[in-house]
């Protein structure tokens, strides 16, 4: 893994103004190095992670069984070991990308956790659990993940007018976006109404990619197989597919730049206030007819960041043609969304994104579940050993 001057993720982060982060985290590419060279070597600029990729990473992986023993030691519970291991992985990885921070003056550099997604649907303990993630993990580049549900967005606007930076997770409407940005600025009025400073707060909103177009495909397969009755009604279902995700970004960011240019929006920045980015997640294609990399090239724009899992950073690496295409074709993403309206293709997309969020959250609660049963188990054999 070398660093190379043709390296499309650096194109892309100094010609575009788009940050690339990866959606990955674990011991093992801490401590063996990995972390930092892929900083070094293919660009990386911050860190995602959510309960899936916990699960993968400690889940029958021996490197945390003495920080386990020495739990048990401590007489911890399974959830104070859990959080243990995570808020240990967290700040190794801040403090591995402390020099980023450093260098882009708090844009880039941050590690995102999120809190338990047991409480998604709480606003109270959502509150509570952000603020003692952030003062536990004690590092000024750690974002705290909190779902972008009707209950998780009052819990951001709270902590962001407290200091705290957010990465809300799990947007996949455009209206559940204006939702999250009006709650950005809001908690940010809260904080300048009592003369604390704006400056250092950071937040990204993320914009869920791949599973959309999983969703609407399978749905219109389903209506092709069933079969119908007019050649132009087959083309119209065909040309849907594969398009939806990449339509709807674009018009999410067209109403991100709208909001900017609002008065309330340009009386936070004349304080110093740093704008929400948009942050294309959920970007490996999981279509192998699409291109790898096609919720990369698309949505290439400034003030937004594609958070990639290890193998989409190795293909856009590899493959991706940088440009700045997220303002191109902005109408055909309108049209092709209001295409979704007409009773041949008959799909409503409000419905599809609200099945999309709550089985984002069950995606989520599994895996934790998992891992804490995992957990128990270990706990219990190595506390009998």
């Amino acid at each position: 893994m070398t660093a190379t001057a043709n390296n499309p993720i650096f194109q892309i982060e100094n010609d575009y103004g788009q940050s690339i982060w990866m959606d990955n985290l674990s011991r093992t590419i801490i401590e063996s190095g990995e972390l930092k060279q892929l900083i070094e070597s293919r660009g990386v600029h911050g860190i995602t992670s959510n309960p899936a990729i916990f699960e993968k990473a400690i889940a029958g992986n021996a490197i945390y069984d003495a920080d386990i023993e020495a739990g048990i030691k401590a007489d911890k519970s399974v959830e104070e070991i859990y959080e243990s291991l995570i808020f240990e992985d967290i700040r190794n990885a801040c403090d591995i990308l402390k020099p980023i921070y450093d260098q882009t003056d708090g844009l880039d550099g941050y590690v995102s956790i999120e809190v338990p997604p047991t409480i998604a649907n709480d606003t109270e303990s959502t509150i509570n659990e952000a603020r003692r993630y952030y003062q536990e993990i004690g590092r000024e580049n750690v974002m705290i993940k909190i779902p972008g549900t009707s209950e998780g967005l009052p819990a951001f606007e709270q902590v962001i007018s407290e200091g705290i930076n957010v990465n809300v997770t799990l947007l996949f409407s455009v209206q559940s976006y204006i939702d999250t940005i009006w709650a950005y600025i809001r908690g940010l009025e809260k904080r300048a109404e009592k003369g604390e400073d704006i400056s250092k707060i950071a937040s990204v909103a993320s914009f869920f990619l791949s599973r959309i177009d999983s969703k609407i495909d399978d749905s219109i397969d389903k209506k092709l197989e069933a079969g119908v009755d007019r050649i132009e009604k087959e083309a119209k279902l065909k040309d849907v597919k594969g398009k939806v995700a990449i339509a709807n970004a674009k018009i999410a960011y067209q109403k991100f730049k709208e909001v900017i240019q609002s008065d309330r929006w340009k009386a936070l920045s004349a304080k110093g206030a740093n704008v929400q980015r948009l942050l294309w997640a959920s970007t490996s294609t999981k279509n192998p007819d699409y291109s790898d990399v096609m919720y990369v090239d698309e949505l290439i724009g400034p003030n937004t960041v594609n958070t990639l899992p290890p193998n989409t950073i190795e293909a856009c690496a590899d493959h991706c043609s940088p440009e700045n295409r997220i303002e191109t074709d902005v109408e055909k993403a309108y049209q092709l969304i209001e295409n979704l309206k007409d009773p041949d293709v008959a799909i409503d997309l409000d419905q599809v994104m609200d099945e999309l969020l709550e089985e984002g959250i069950d995606k989520f609660v599994k895996p934790f579940e998992s891992l804490m049963s995992s957990l128990d188990s270990k706990v219990k054999d190595l506390a009998t050993v």
